[in-house]
């Protein structure tokens, strides 16, 4: 391709990149503009980008209205509870069928896809009774579990990925250095399958930490509600929203998987790059 077209395609690329990122950005940026508009601004017929008078007491409303911070740690808890025991479970799993080309892991591999699609109401009801006979409905180790079997295939399926881009013959090559296959395992895999580990933990923990309808049924004391239960009690009897203190809350419970996700994004390329150092 000439450097003539090239040009061309290069801009009409970064513009469809540049489009895509502000649909992306759109709801998120309205988010917090309204959660920092007074109230006779939240009612104007014509809405504005930036709040004339930026205020704070949309905050002060959601905190008095609401035990967030009560929630947020129960979101926390559960979700970061939920990603690691998914991961730990997963990674030796993902380890065995990415390495054993057999049937059986063929088979394995399939039904993790096809678990994927079975939708939330079609297990609830058998969920509910079979947690409800473990003692465990209104728990938050209920809920963990729960997040974790429902993350698992998920994780399995990513992790399959990472562990089959590691090629075999550095494994075989350790082995005749005369290494053992649990020291193989951790000096020559464990550094290269790290930024998959990573990356599929953050997952994980973003899928329970936005997790709605299996909280929502499995809970029922207000004390033990996750962030985003507790967000819809800002919806009045009538579904009528006090828009102001709902944008805040929801603004404070998008910043922990931001935060997160800045501070791991910058960590996947460089774990590869020493892993790879490593071998």
């Amino acid at each position: 391709m000439s450097p003539r077209t090239s040009r061309p395609a290069r801009a009409g690329q970064y513009l469809a990149l540049l489009c895509y990122l502000v649909f992306l950005a759109f709801p998120f940026l309205w988010l917090i503009s309204t959660a920092f508009k007074p109230a006779r601004e939240l009612g104007s017929l014509h809405p504005t980008w930036i709040p004339d008078s930026p205020t704070l007491e949309n905050f002060r409303q959601a905190f008095d209205e609401q035990p967030l911070l009560r929630a947020a740690g129960n979101s926390l808890t559960v979700a970061l509870s939920a990603s690691l025991i998914a991961v730990v479970i997963a990674t030796p799993m993902a380890y065995v069928m990415a390495r054993q080309r057999s049937r059986l892991a063929t088979a394995a591999t399939g039904w993790v896809v096809v678990s994927q699609a079975f939708p939330f109401v079609l297990v609830i009801i058998p969920l509910f009774l079979v947690l409800k006979n473990l003692h465990l409905i209104n728990s938050l180790l209920g809920l963990i579990m729960v997040y974790v079997v429902w993350s698992l295939p998920f994780a399995l399926w990513m992790l399959v990925g990472y562990v089959r881009a590691v090629p075999a013959e550095l494994e075989e090559a350790a082995a005749v250095d005369g290494a053992g296959r649990l020291r193989t395992l951790v000096s020559v895999t464990a550094p290269l399958l790290a930024p998959g580990i990573v990356a599929t933990a953050m997952f994980a923990f973003i899928t329970a930490w936005n997790e709605f309808f299996f909280a929502l049924v499995l809970l029922k004391s207000p004390e033990k509600q996750t962030l985003p239960v507790i967000l819809t009690h800002f919806l009045g009897a009538e579904g009528v929203a006090g828009l102001g203190p709902l944008a805040a809350a929801a603004f404070l419970a998008t910043i922990p998987s931001l935060v997160i996700f800045a501070i791991i994004q910058r960590r996947i390329t460089g774990g590869m790059l020493a892993g790879a150092v490593k071998t």
